[in-house]
């Protein structure tokens, strides 16, 4: 197929390789010029807009770190959707406000345009060895249609029916992994006050109940030093916004949840809305003057 692929961050860039790697052509489009360039020449296509990208192409993919880059790209004056063929597909990987995503959805239907939503999950170093998770929501013939598309990109998809379901349920994926890094920080920071080796707490956790995705690929970058997650406090922050908002309109109580935004508020406040997530970790160590640093641990997460 020929592909378009609008967004070349940390995770988009590595899943825009999944669509070289599987063999199908590729456009490319980014901001930033540098990131176009390392795919120019390399397999792909670099153009110069985002008309370029989705004009011309079977499916257009786009991974962009707000529902408001998704709304620009997709609707602005030089918007996707204008440039985009009837009877093409848009693939929304983005993280996004759910119902954002449905309006959007609408709009491309009305001019021909399929669309599936299939945000990802597992992190960035699993979007370079093609294990990602894509949660998709779309009509389901549509899905079929592309699925070999898809099980390029992934190492699982789960499909959860009409478009609006997968943006939730990624949202509250991502509550889930946000609520499990503070509590891996209260609990590291117990074992270290209490006088336990933190790398055989790291082994005694990860081989019990108390353990979890998050807990084995994050804690070691908390006990390294670097916090390096690939994720930033602001993008915690605005995946905690929709979940608060969406407790606000469901009317569901979220006390847990408020609680841990307003820890990575107060995250952003002190170390900036670009440090990684675990700093919100690390205020425990300031509060505590204790280091939660121990040897042995890599500085970032493996992506091999």
């Amino acid at each position: 197929m020929q592909c378009g692929f609008i967004g070349l961050g940390m995770l988009g860039a590595r899943m825009a390789h999944q669509v070289l790697g599987a063999g199908h052509a590729l456009k490319v489009f980014d901001l930033d010029a540098a990131a176009v360039a390392k795919f120019d020449g390399h397999g792909a296509t670099g153009v110069a807009s985002v008309a370029q990208a989705a004009s011309e192409v079977d499916v257009l993919i786009t991974c962009l770190p707000s529902p408001e880059a998704s709304i620009k790209v997709m609707t602005g004056t030089d918007g996707a959707l204008r440039a985009m063929d009837e009877g093409s597909c848009w693939i929304e990987m983005s993280t996004t406000d759910v119902n954002e995503m449905i309006r959007l959805a609408e709009l491309a239907a009305e001019q021909g345009i399929g669309v599936l939503e299939c945000p990802a999950t597992g992190g960035v170093h699993r979007a370079a060895r093609g294990e990602m998770t894509l949660l998709v929501g779309g009509d389901e013939a549509l899905f079929k249609r592309y699925a070999s598309l898809l099980e390029a990109l992934s190492g699982q998809i789960v499909y959860m029916g009409e478009v609006g379901n997968a943006s939730l349920i990624k949202v509250i994926t991502n509550l889930l992994c946000l609520v499990d890094l503070v509590a891996m920080g209260e609990a590291l920071m117990l074992a270290k006050r209490g006088g336990l080796d933190l790398t055989k707490c790291y082994e005694a956790i990860t081989a019990s109940s108390g353990s979890s995705r998050e807990f084995e690929d994050w804690a070691p970058v908390i006990l390294n030093g670097s916090l390096n997650t690939g994720f930033t406090t602001d993008l915690g922050l605005k995946d905690l916004g929709f979940v608060t908002e969406l407790g606000r309109n469901l009317e569901v109580p979220l006390q847990l949840t408020t609680l841990v935004e307003q820890m990575f508020k107060a995250s952003r406040e002190r170390y900036g809305g670009n440090a990684w997530t675990p700093h919100v970790v690390k205020m425990m160590e300031d509060a505590t003057g204790e280091s939660l640093q121990t040897p042995g641990f890599a500085e970032v997460i493996p992506d091999e």
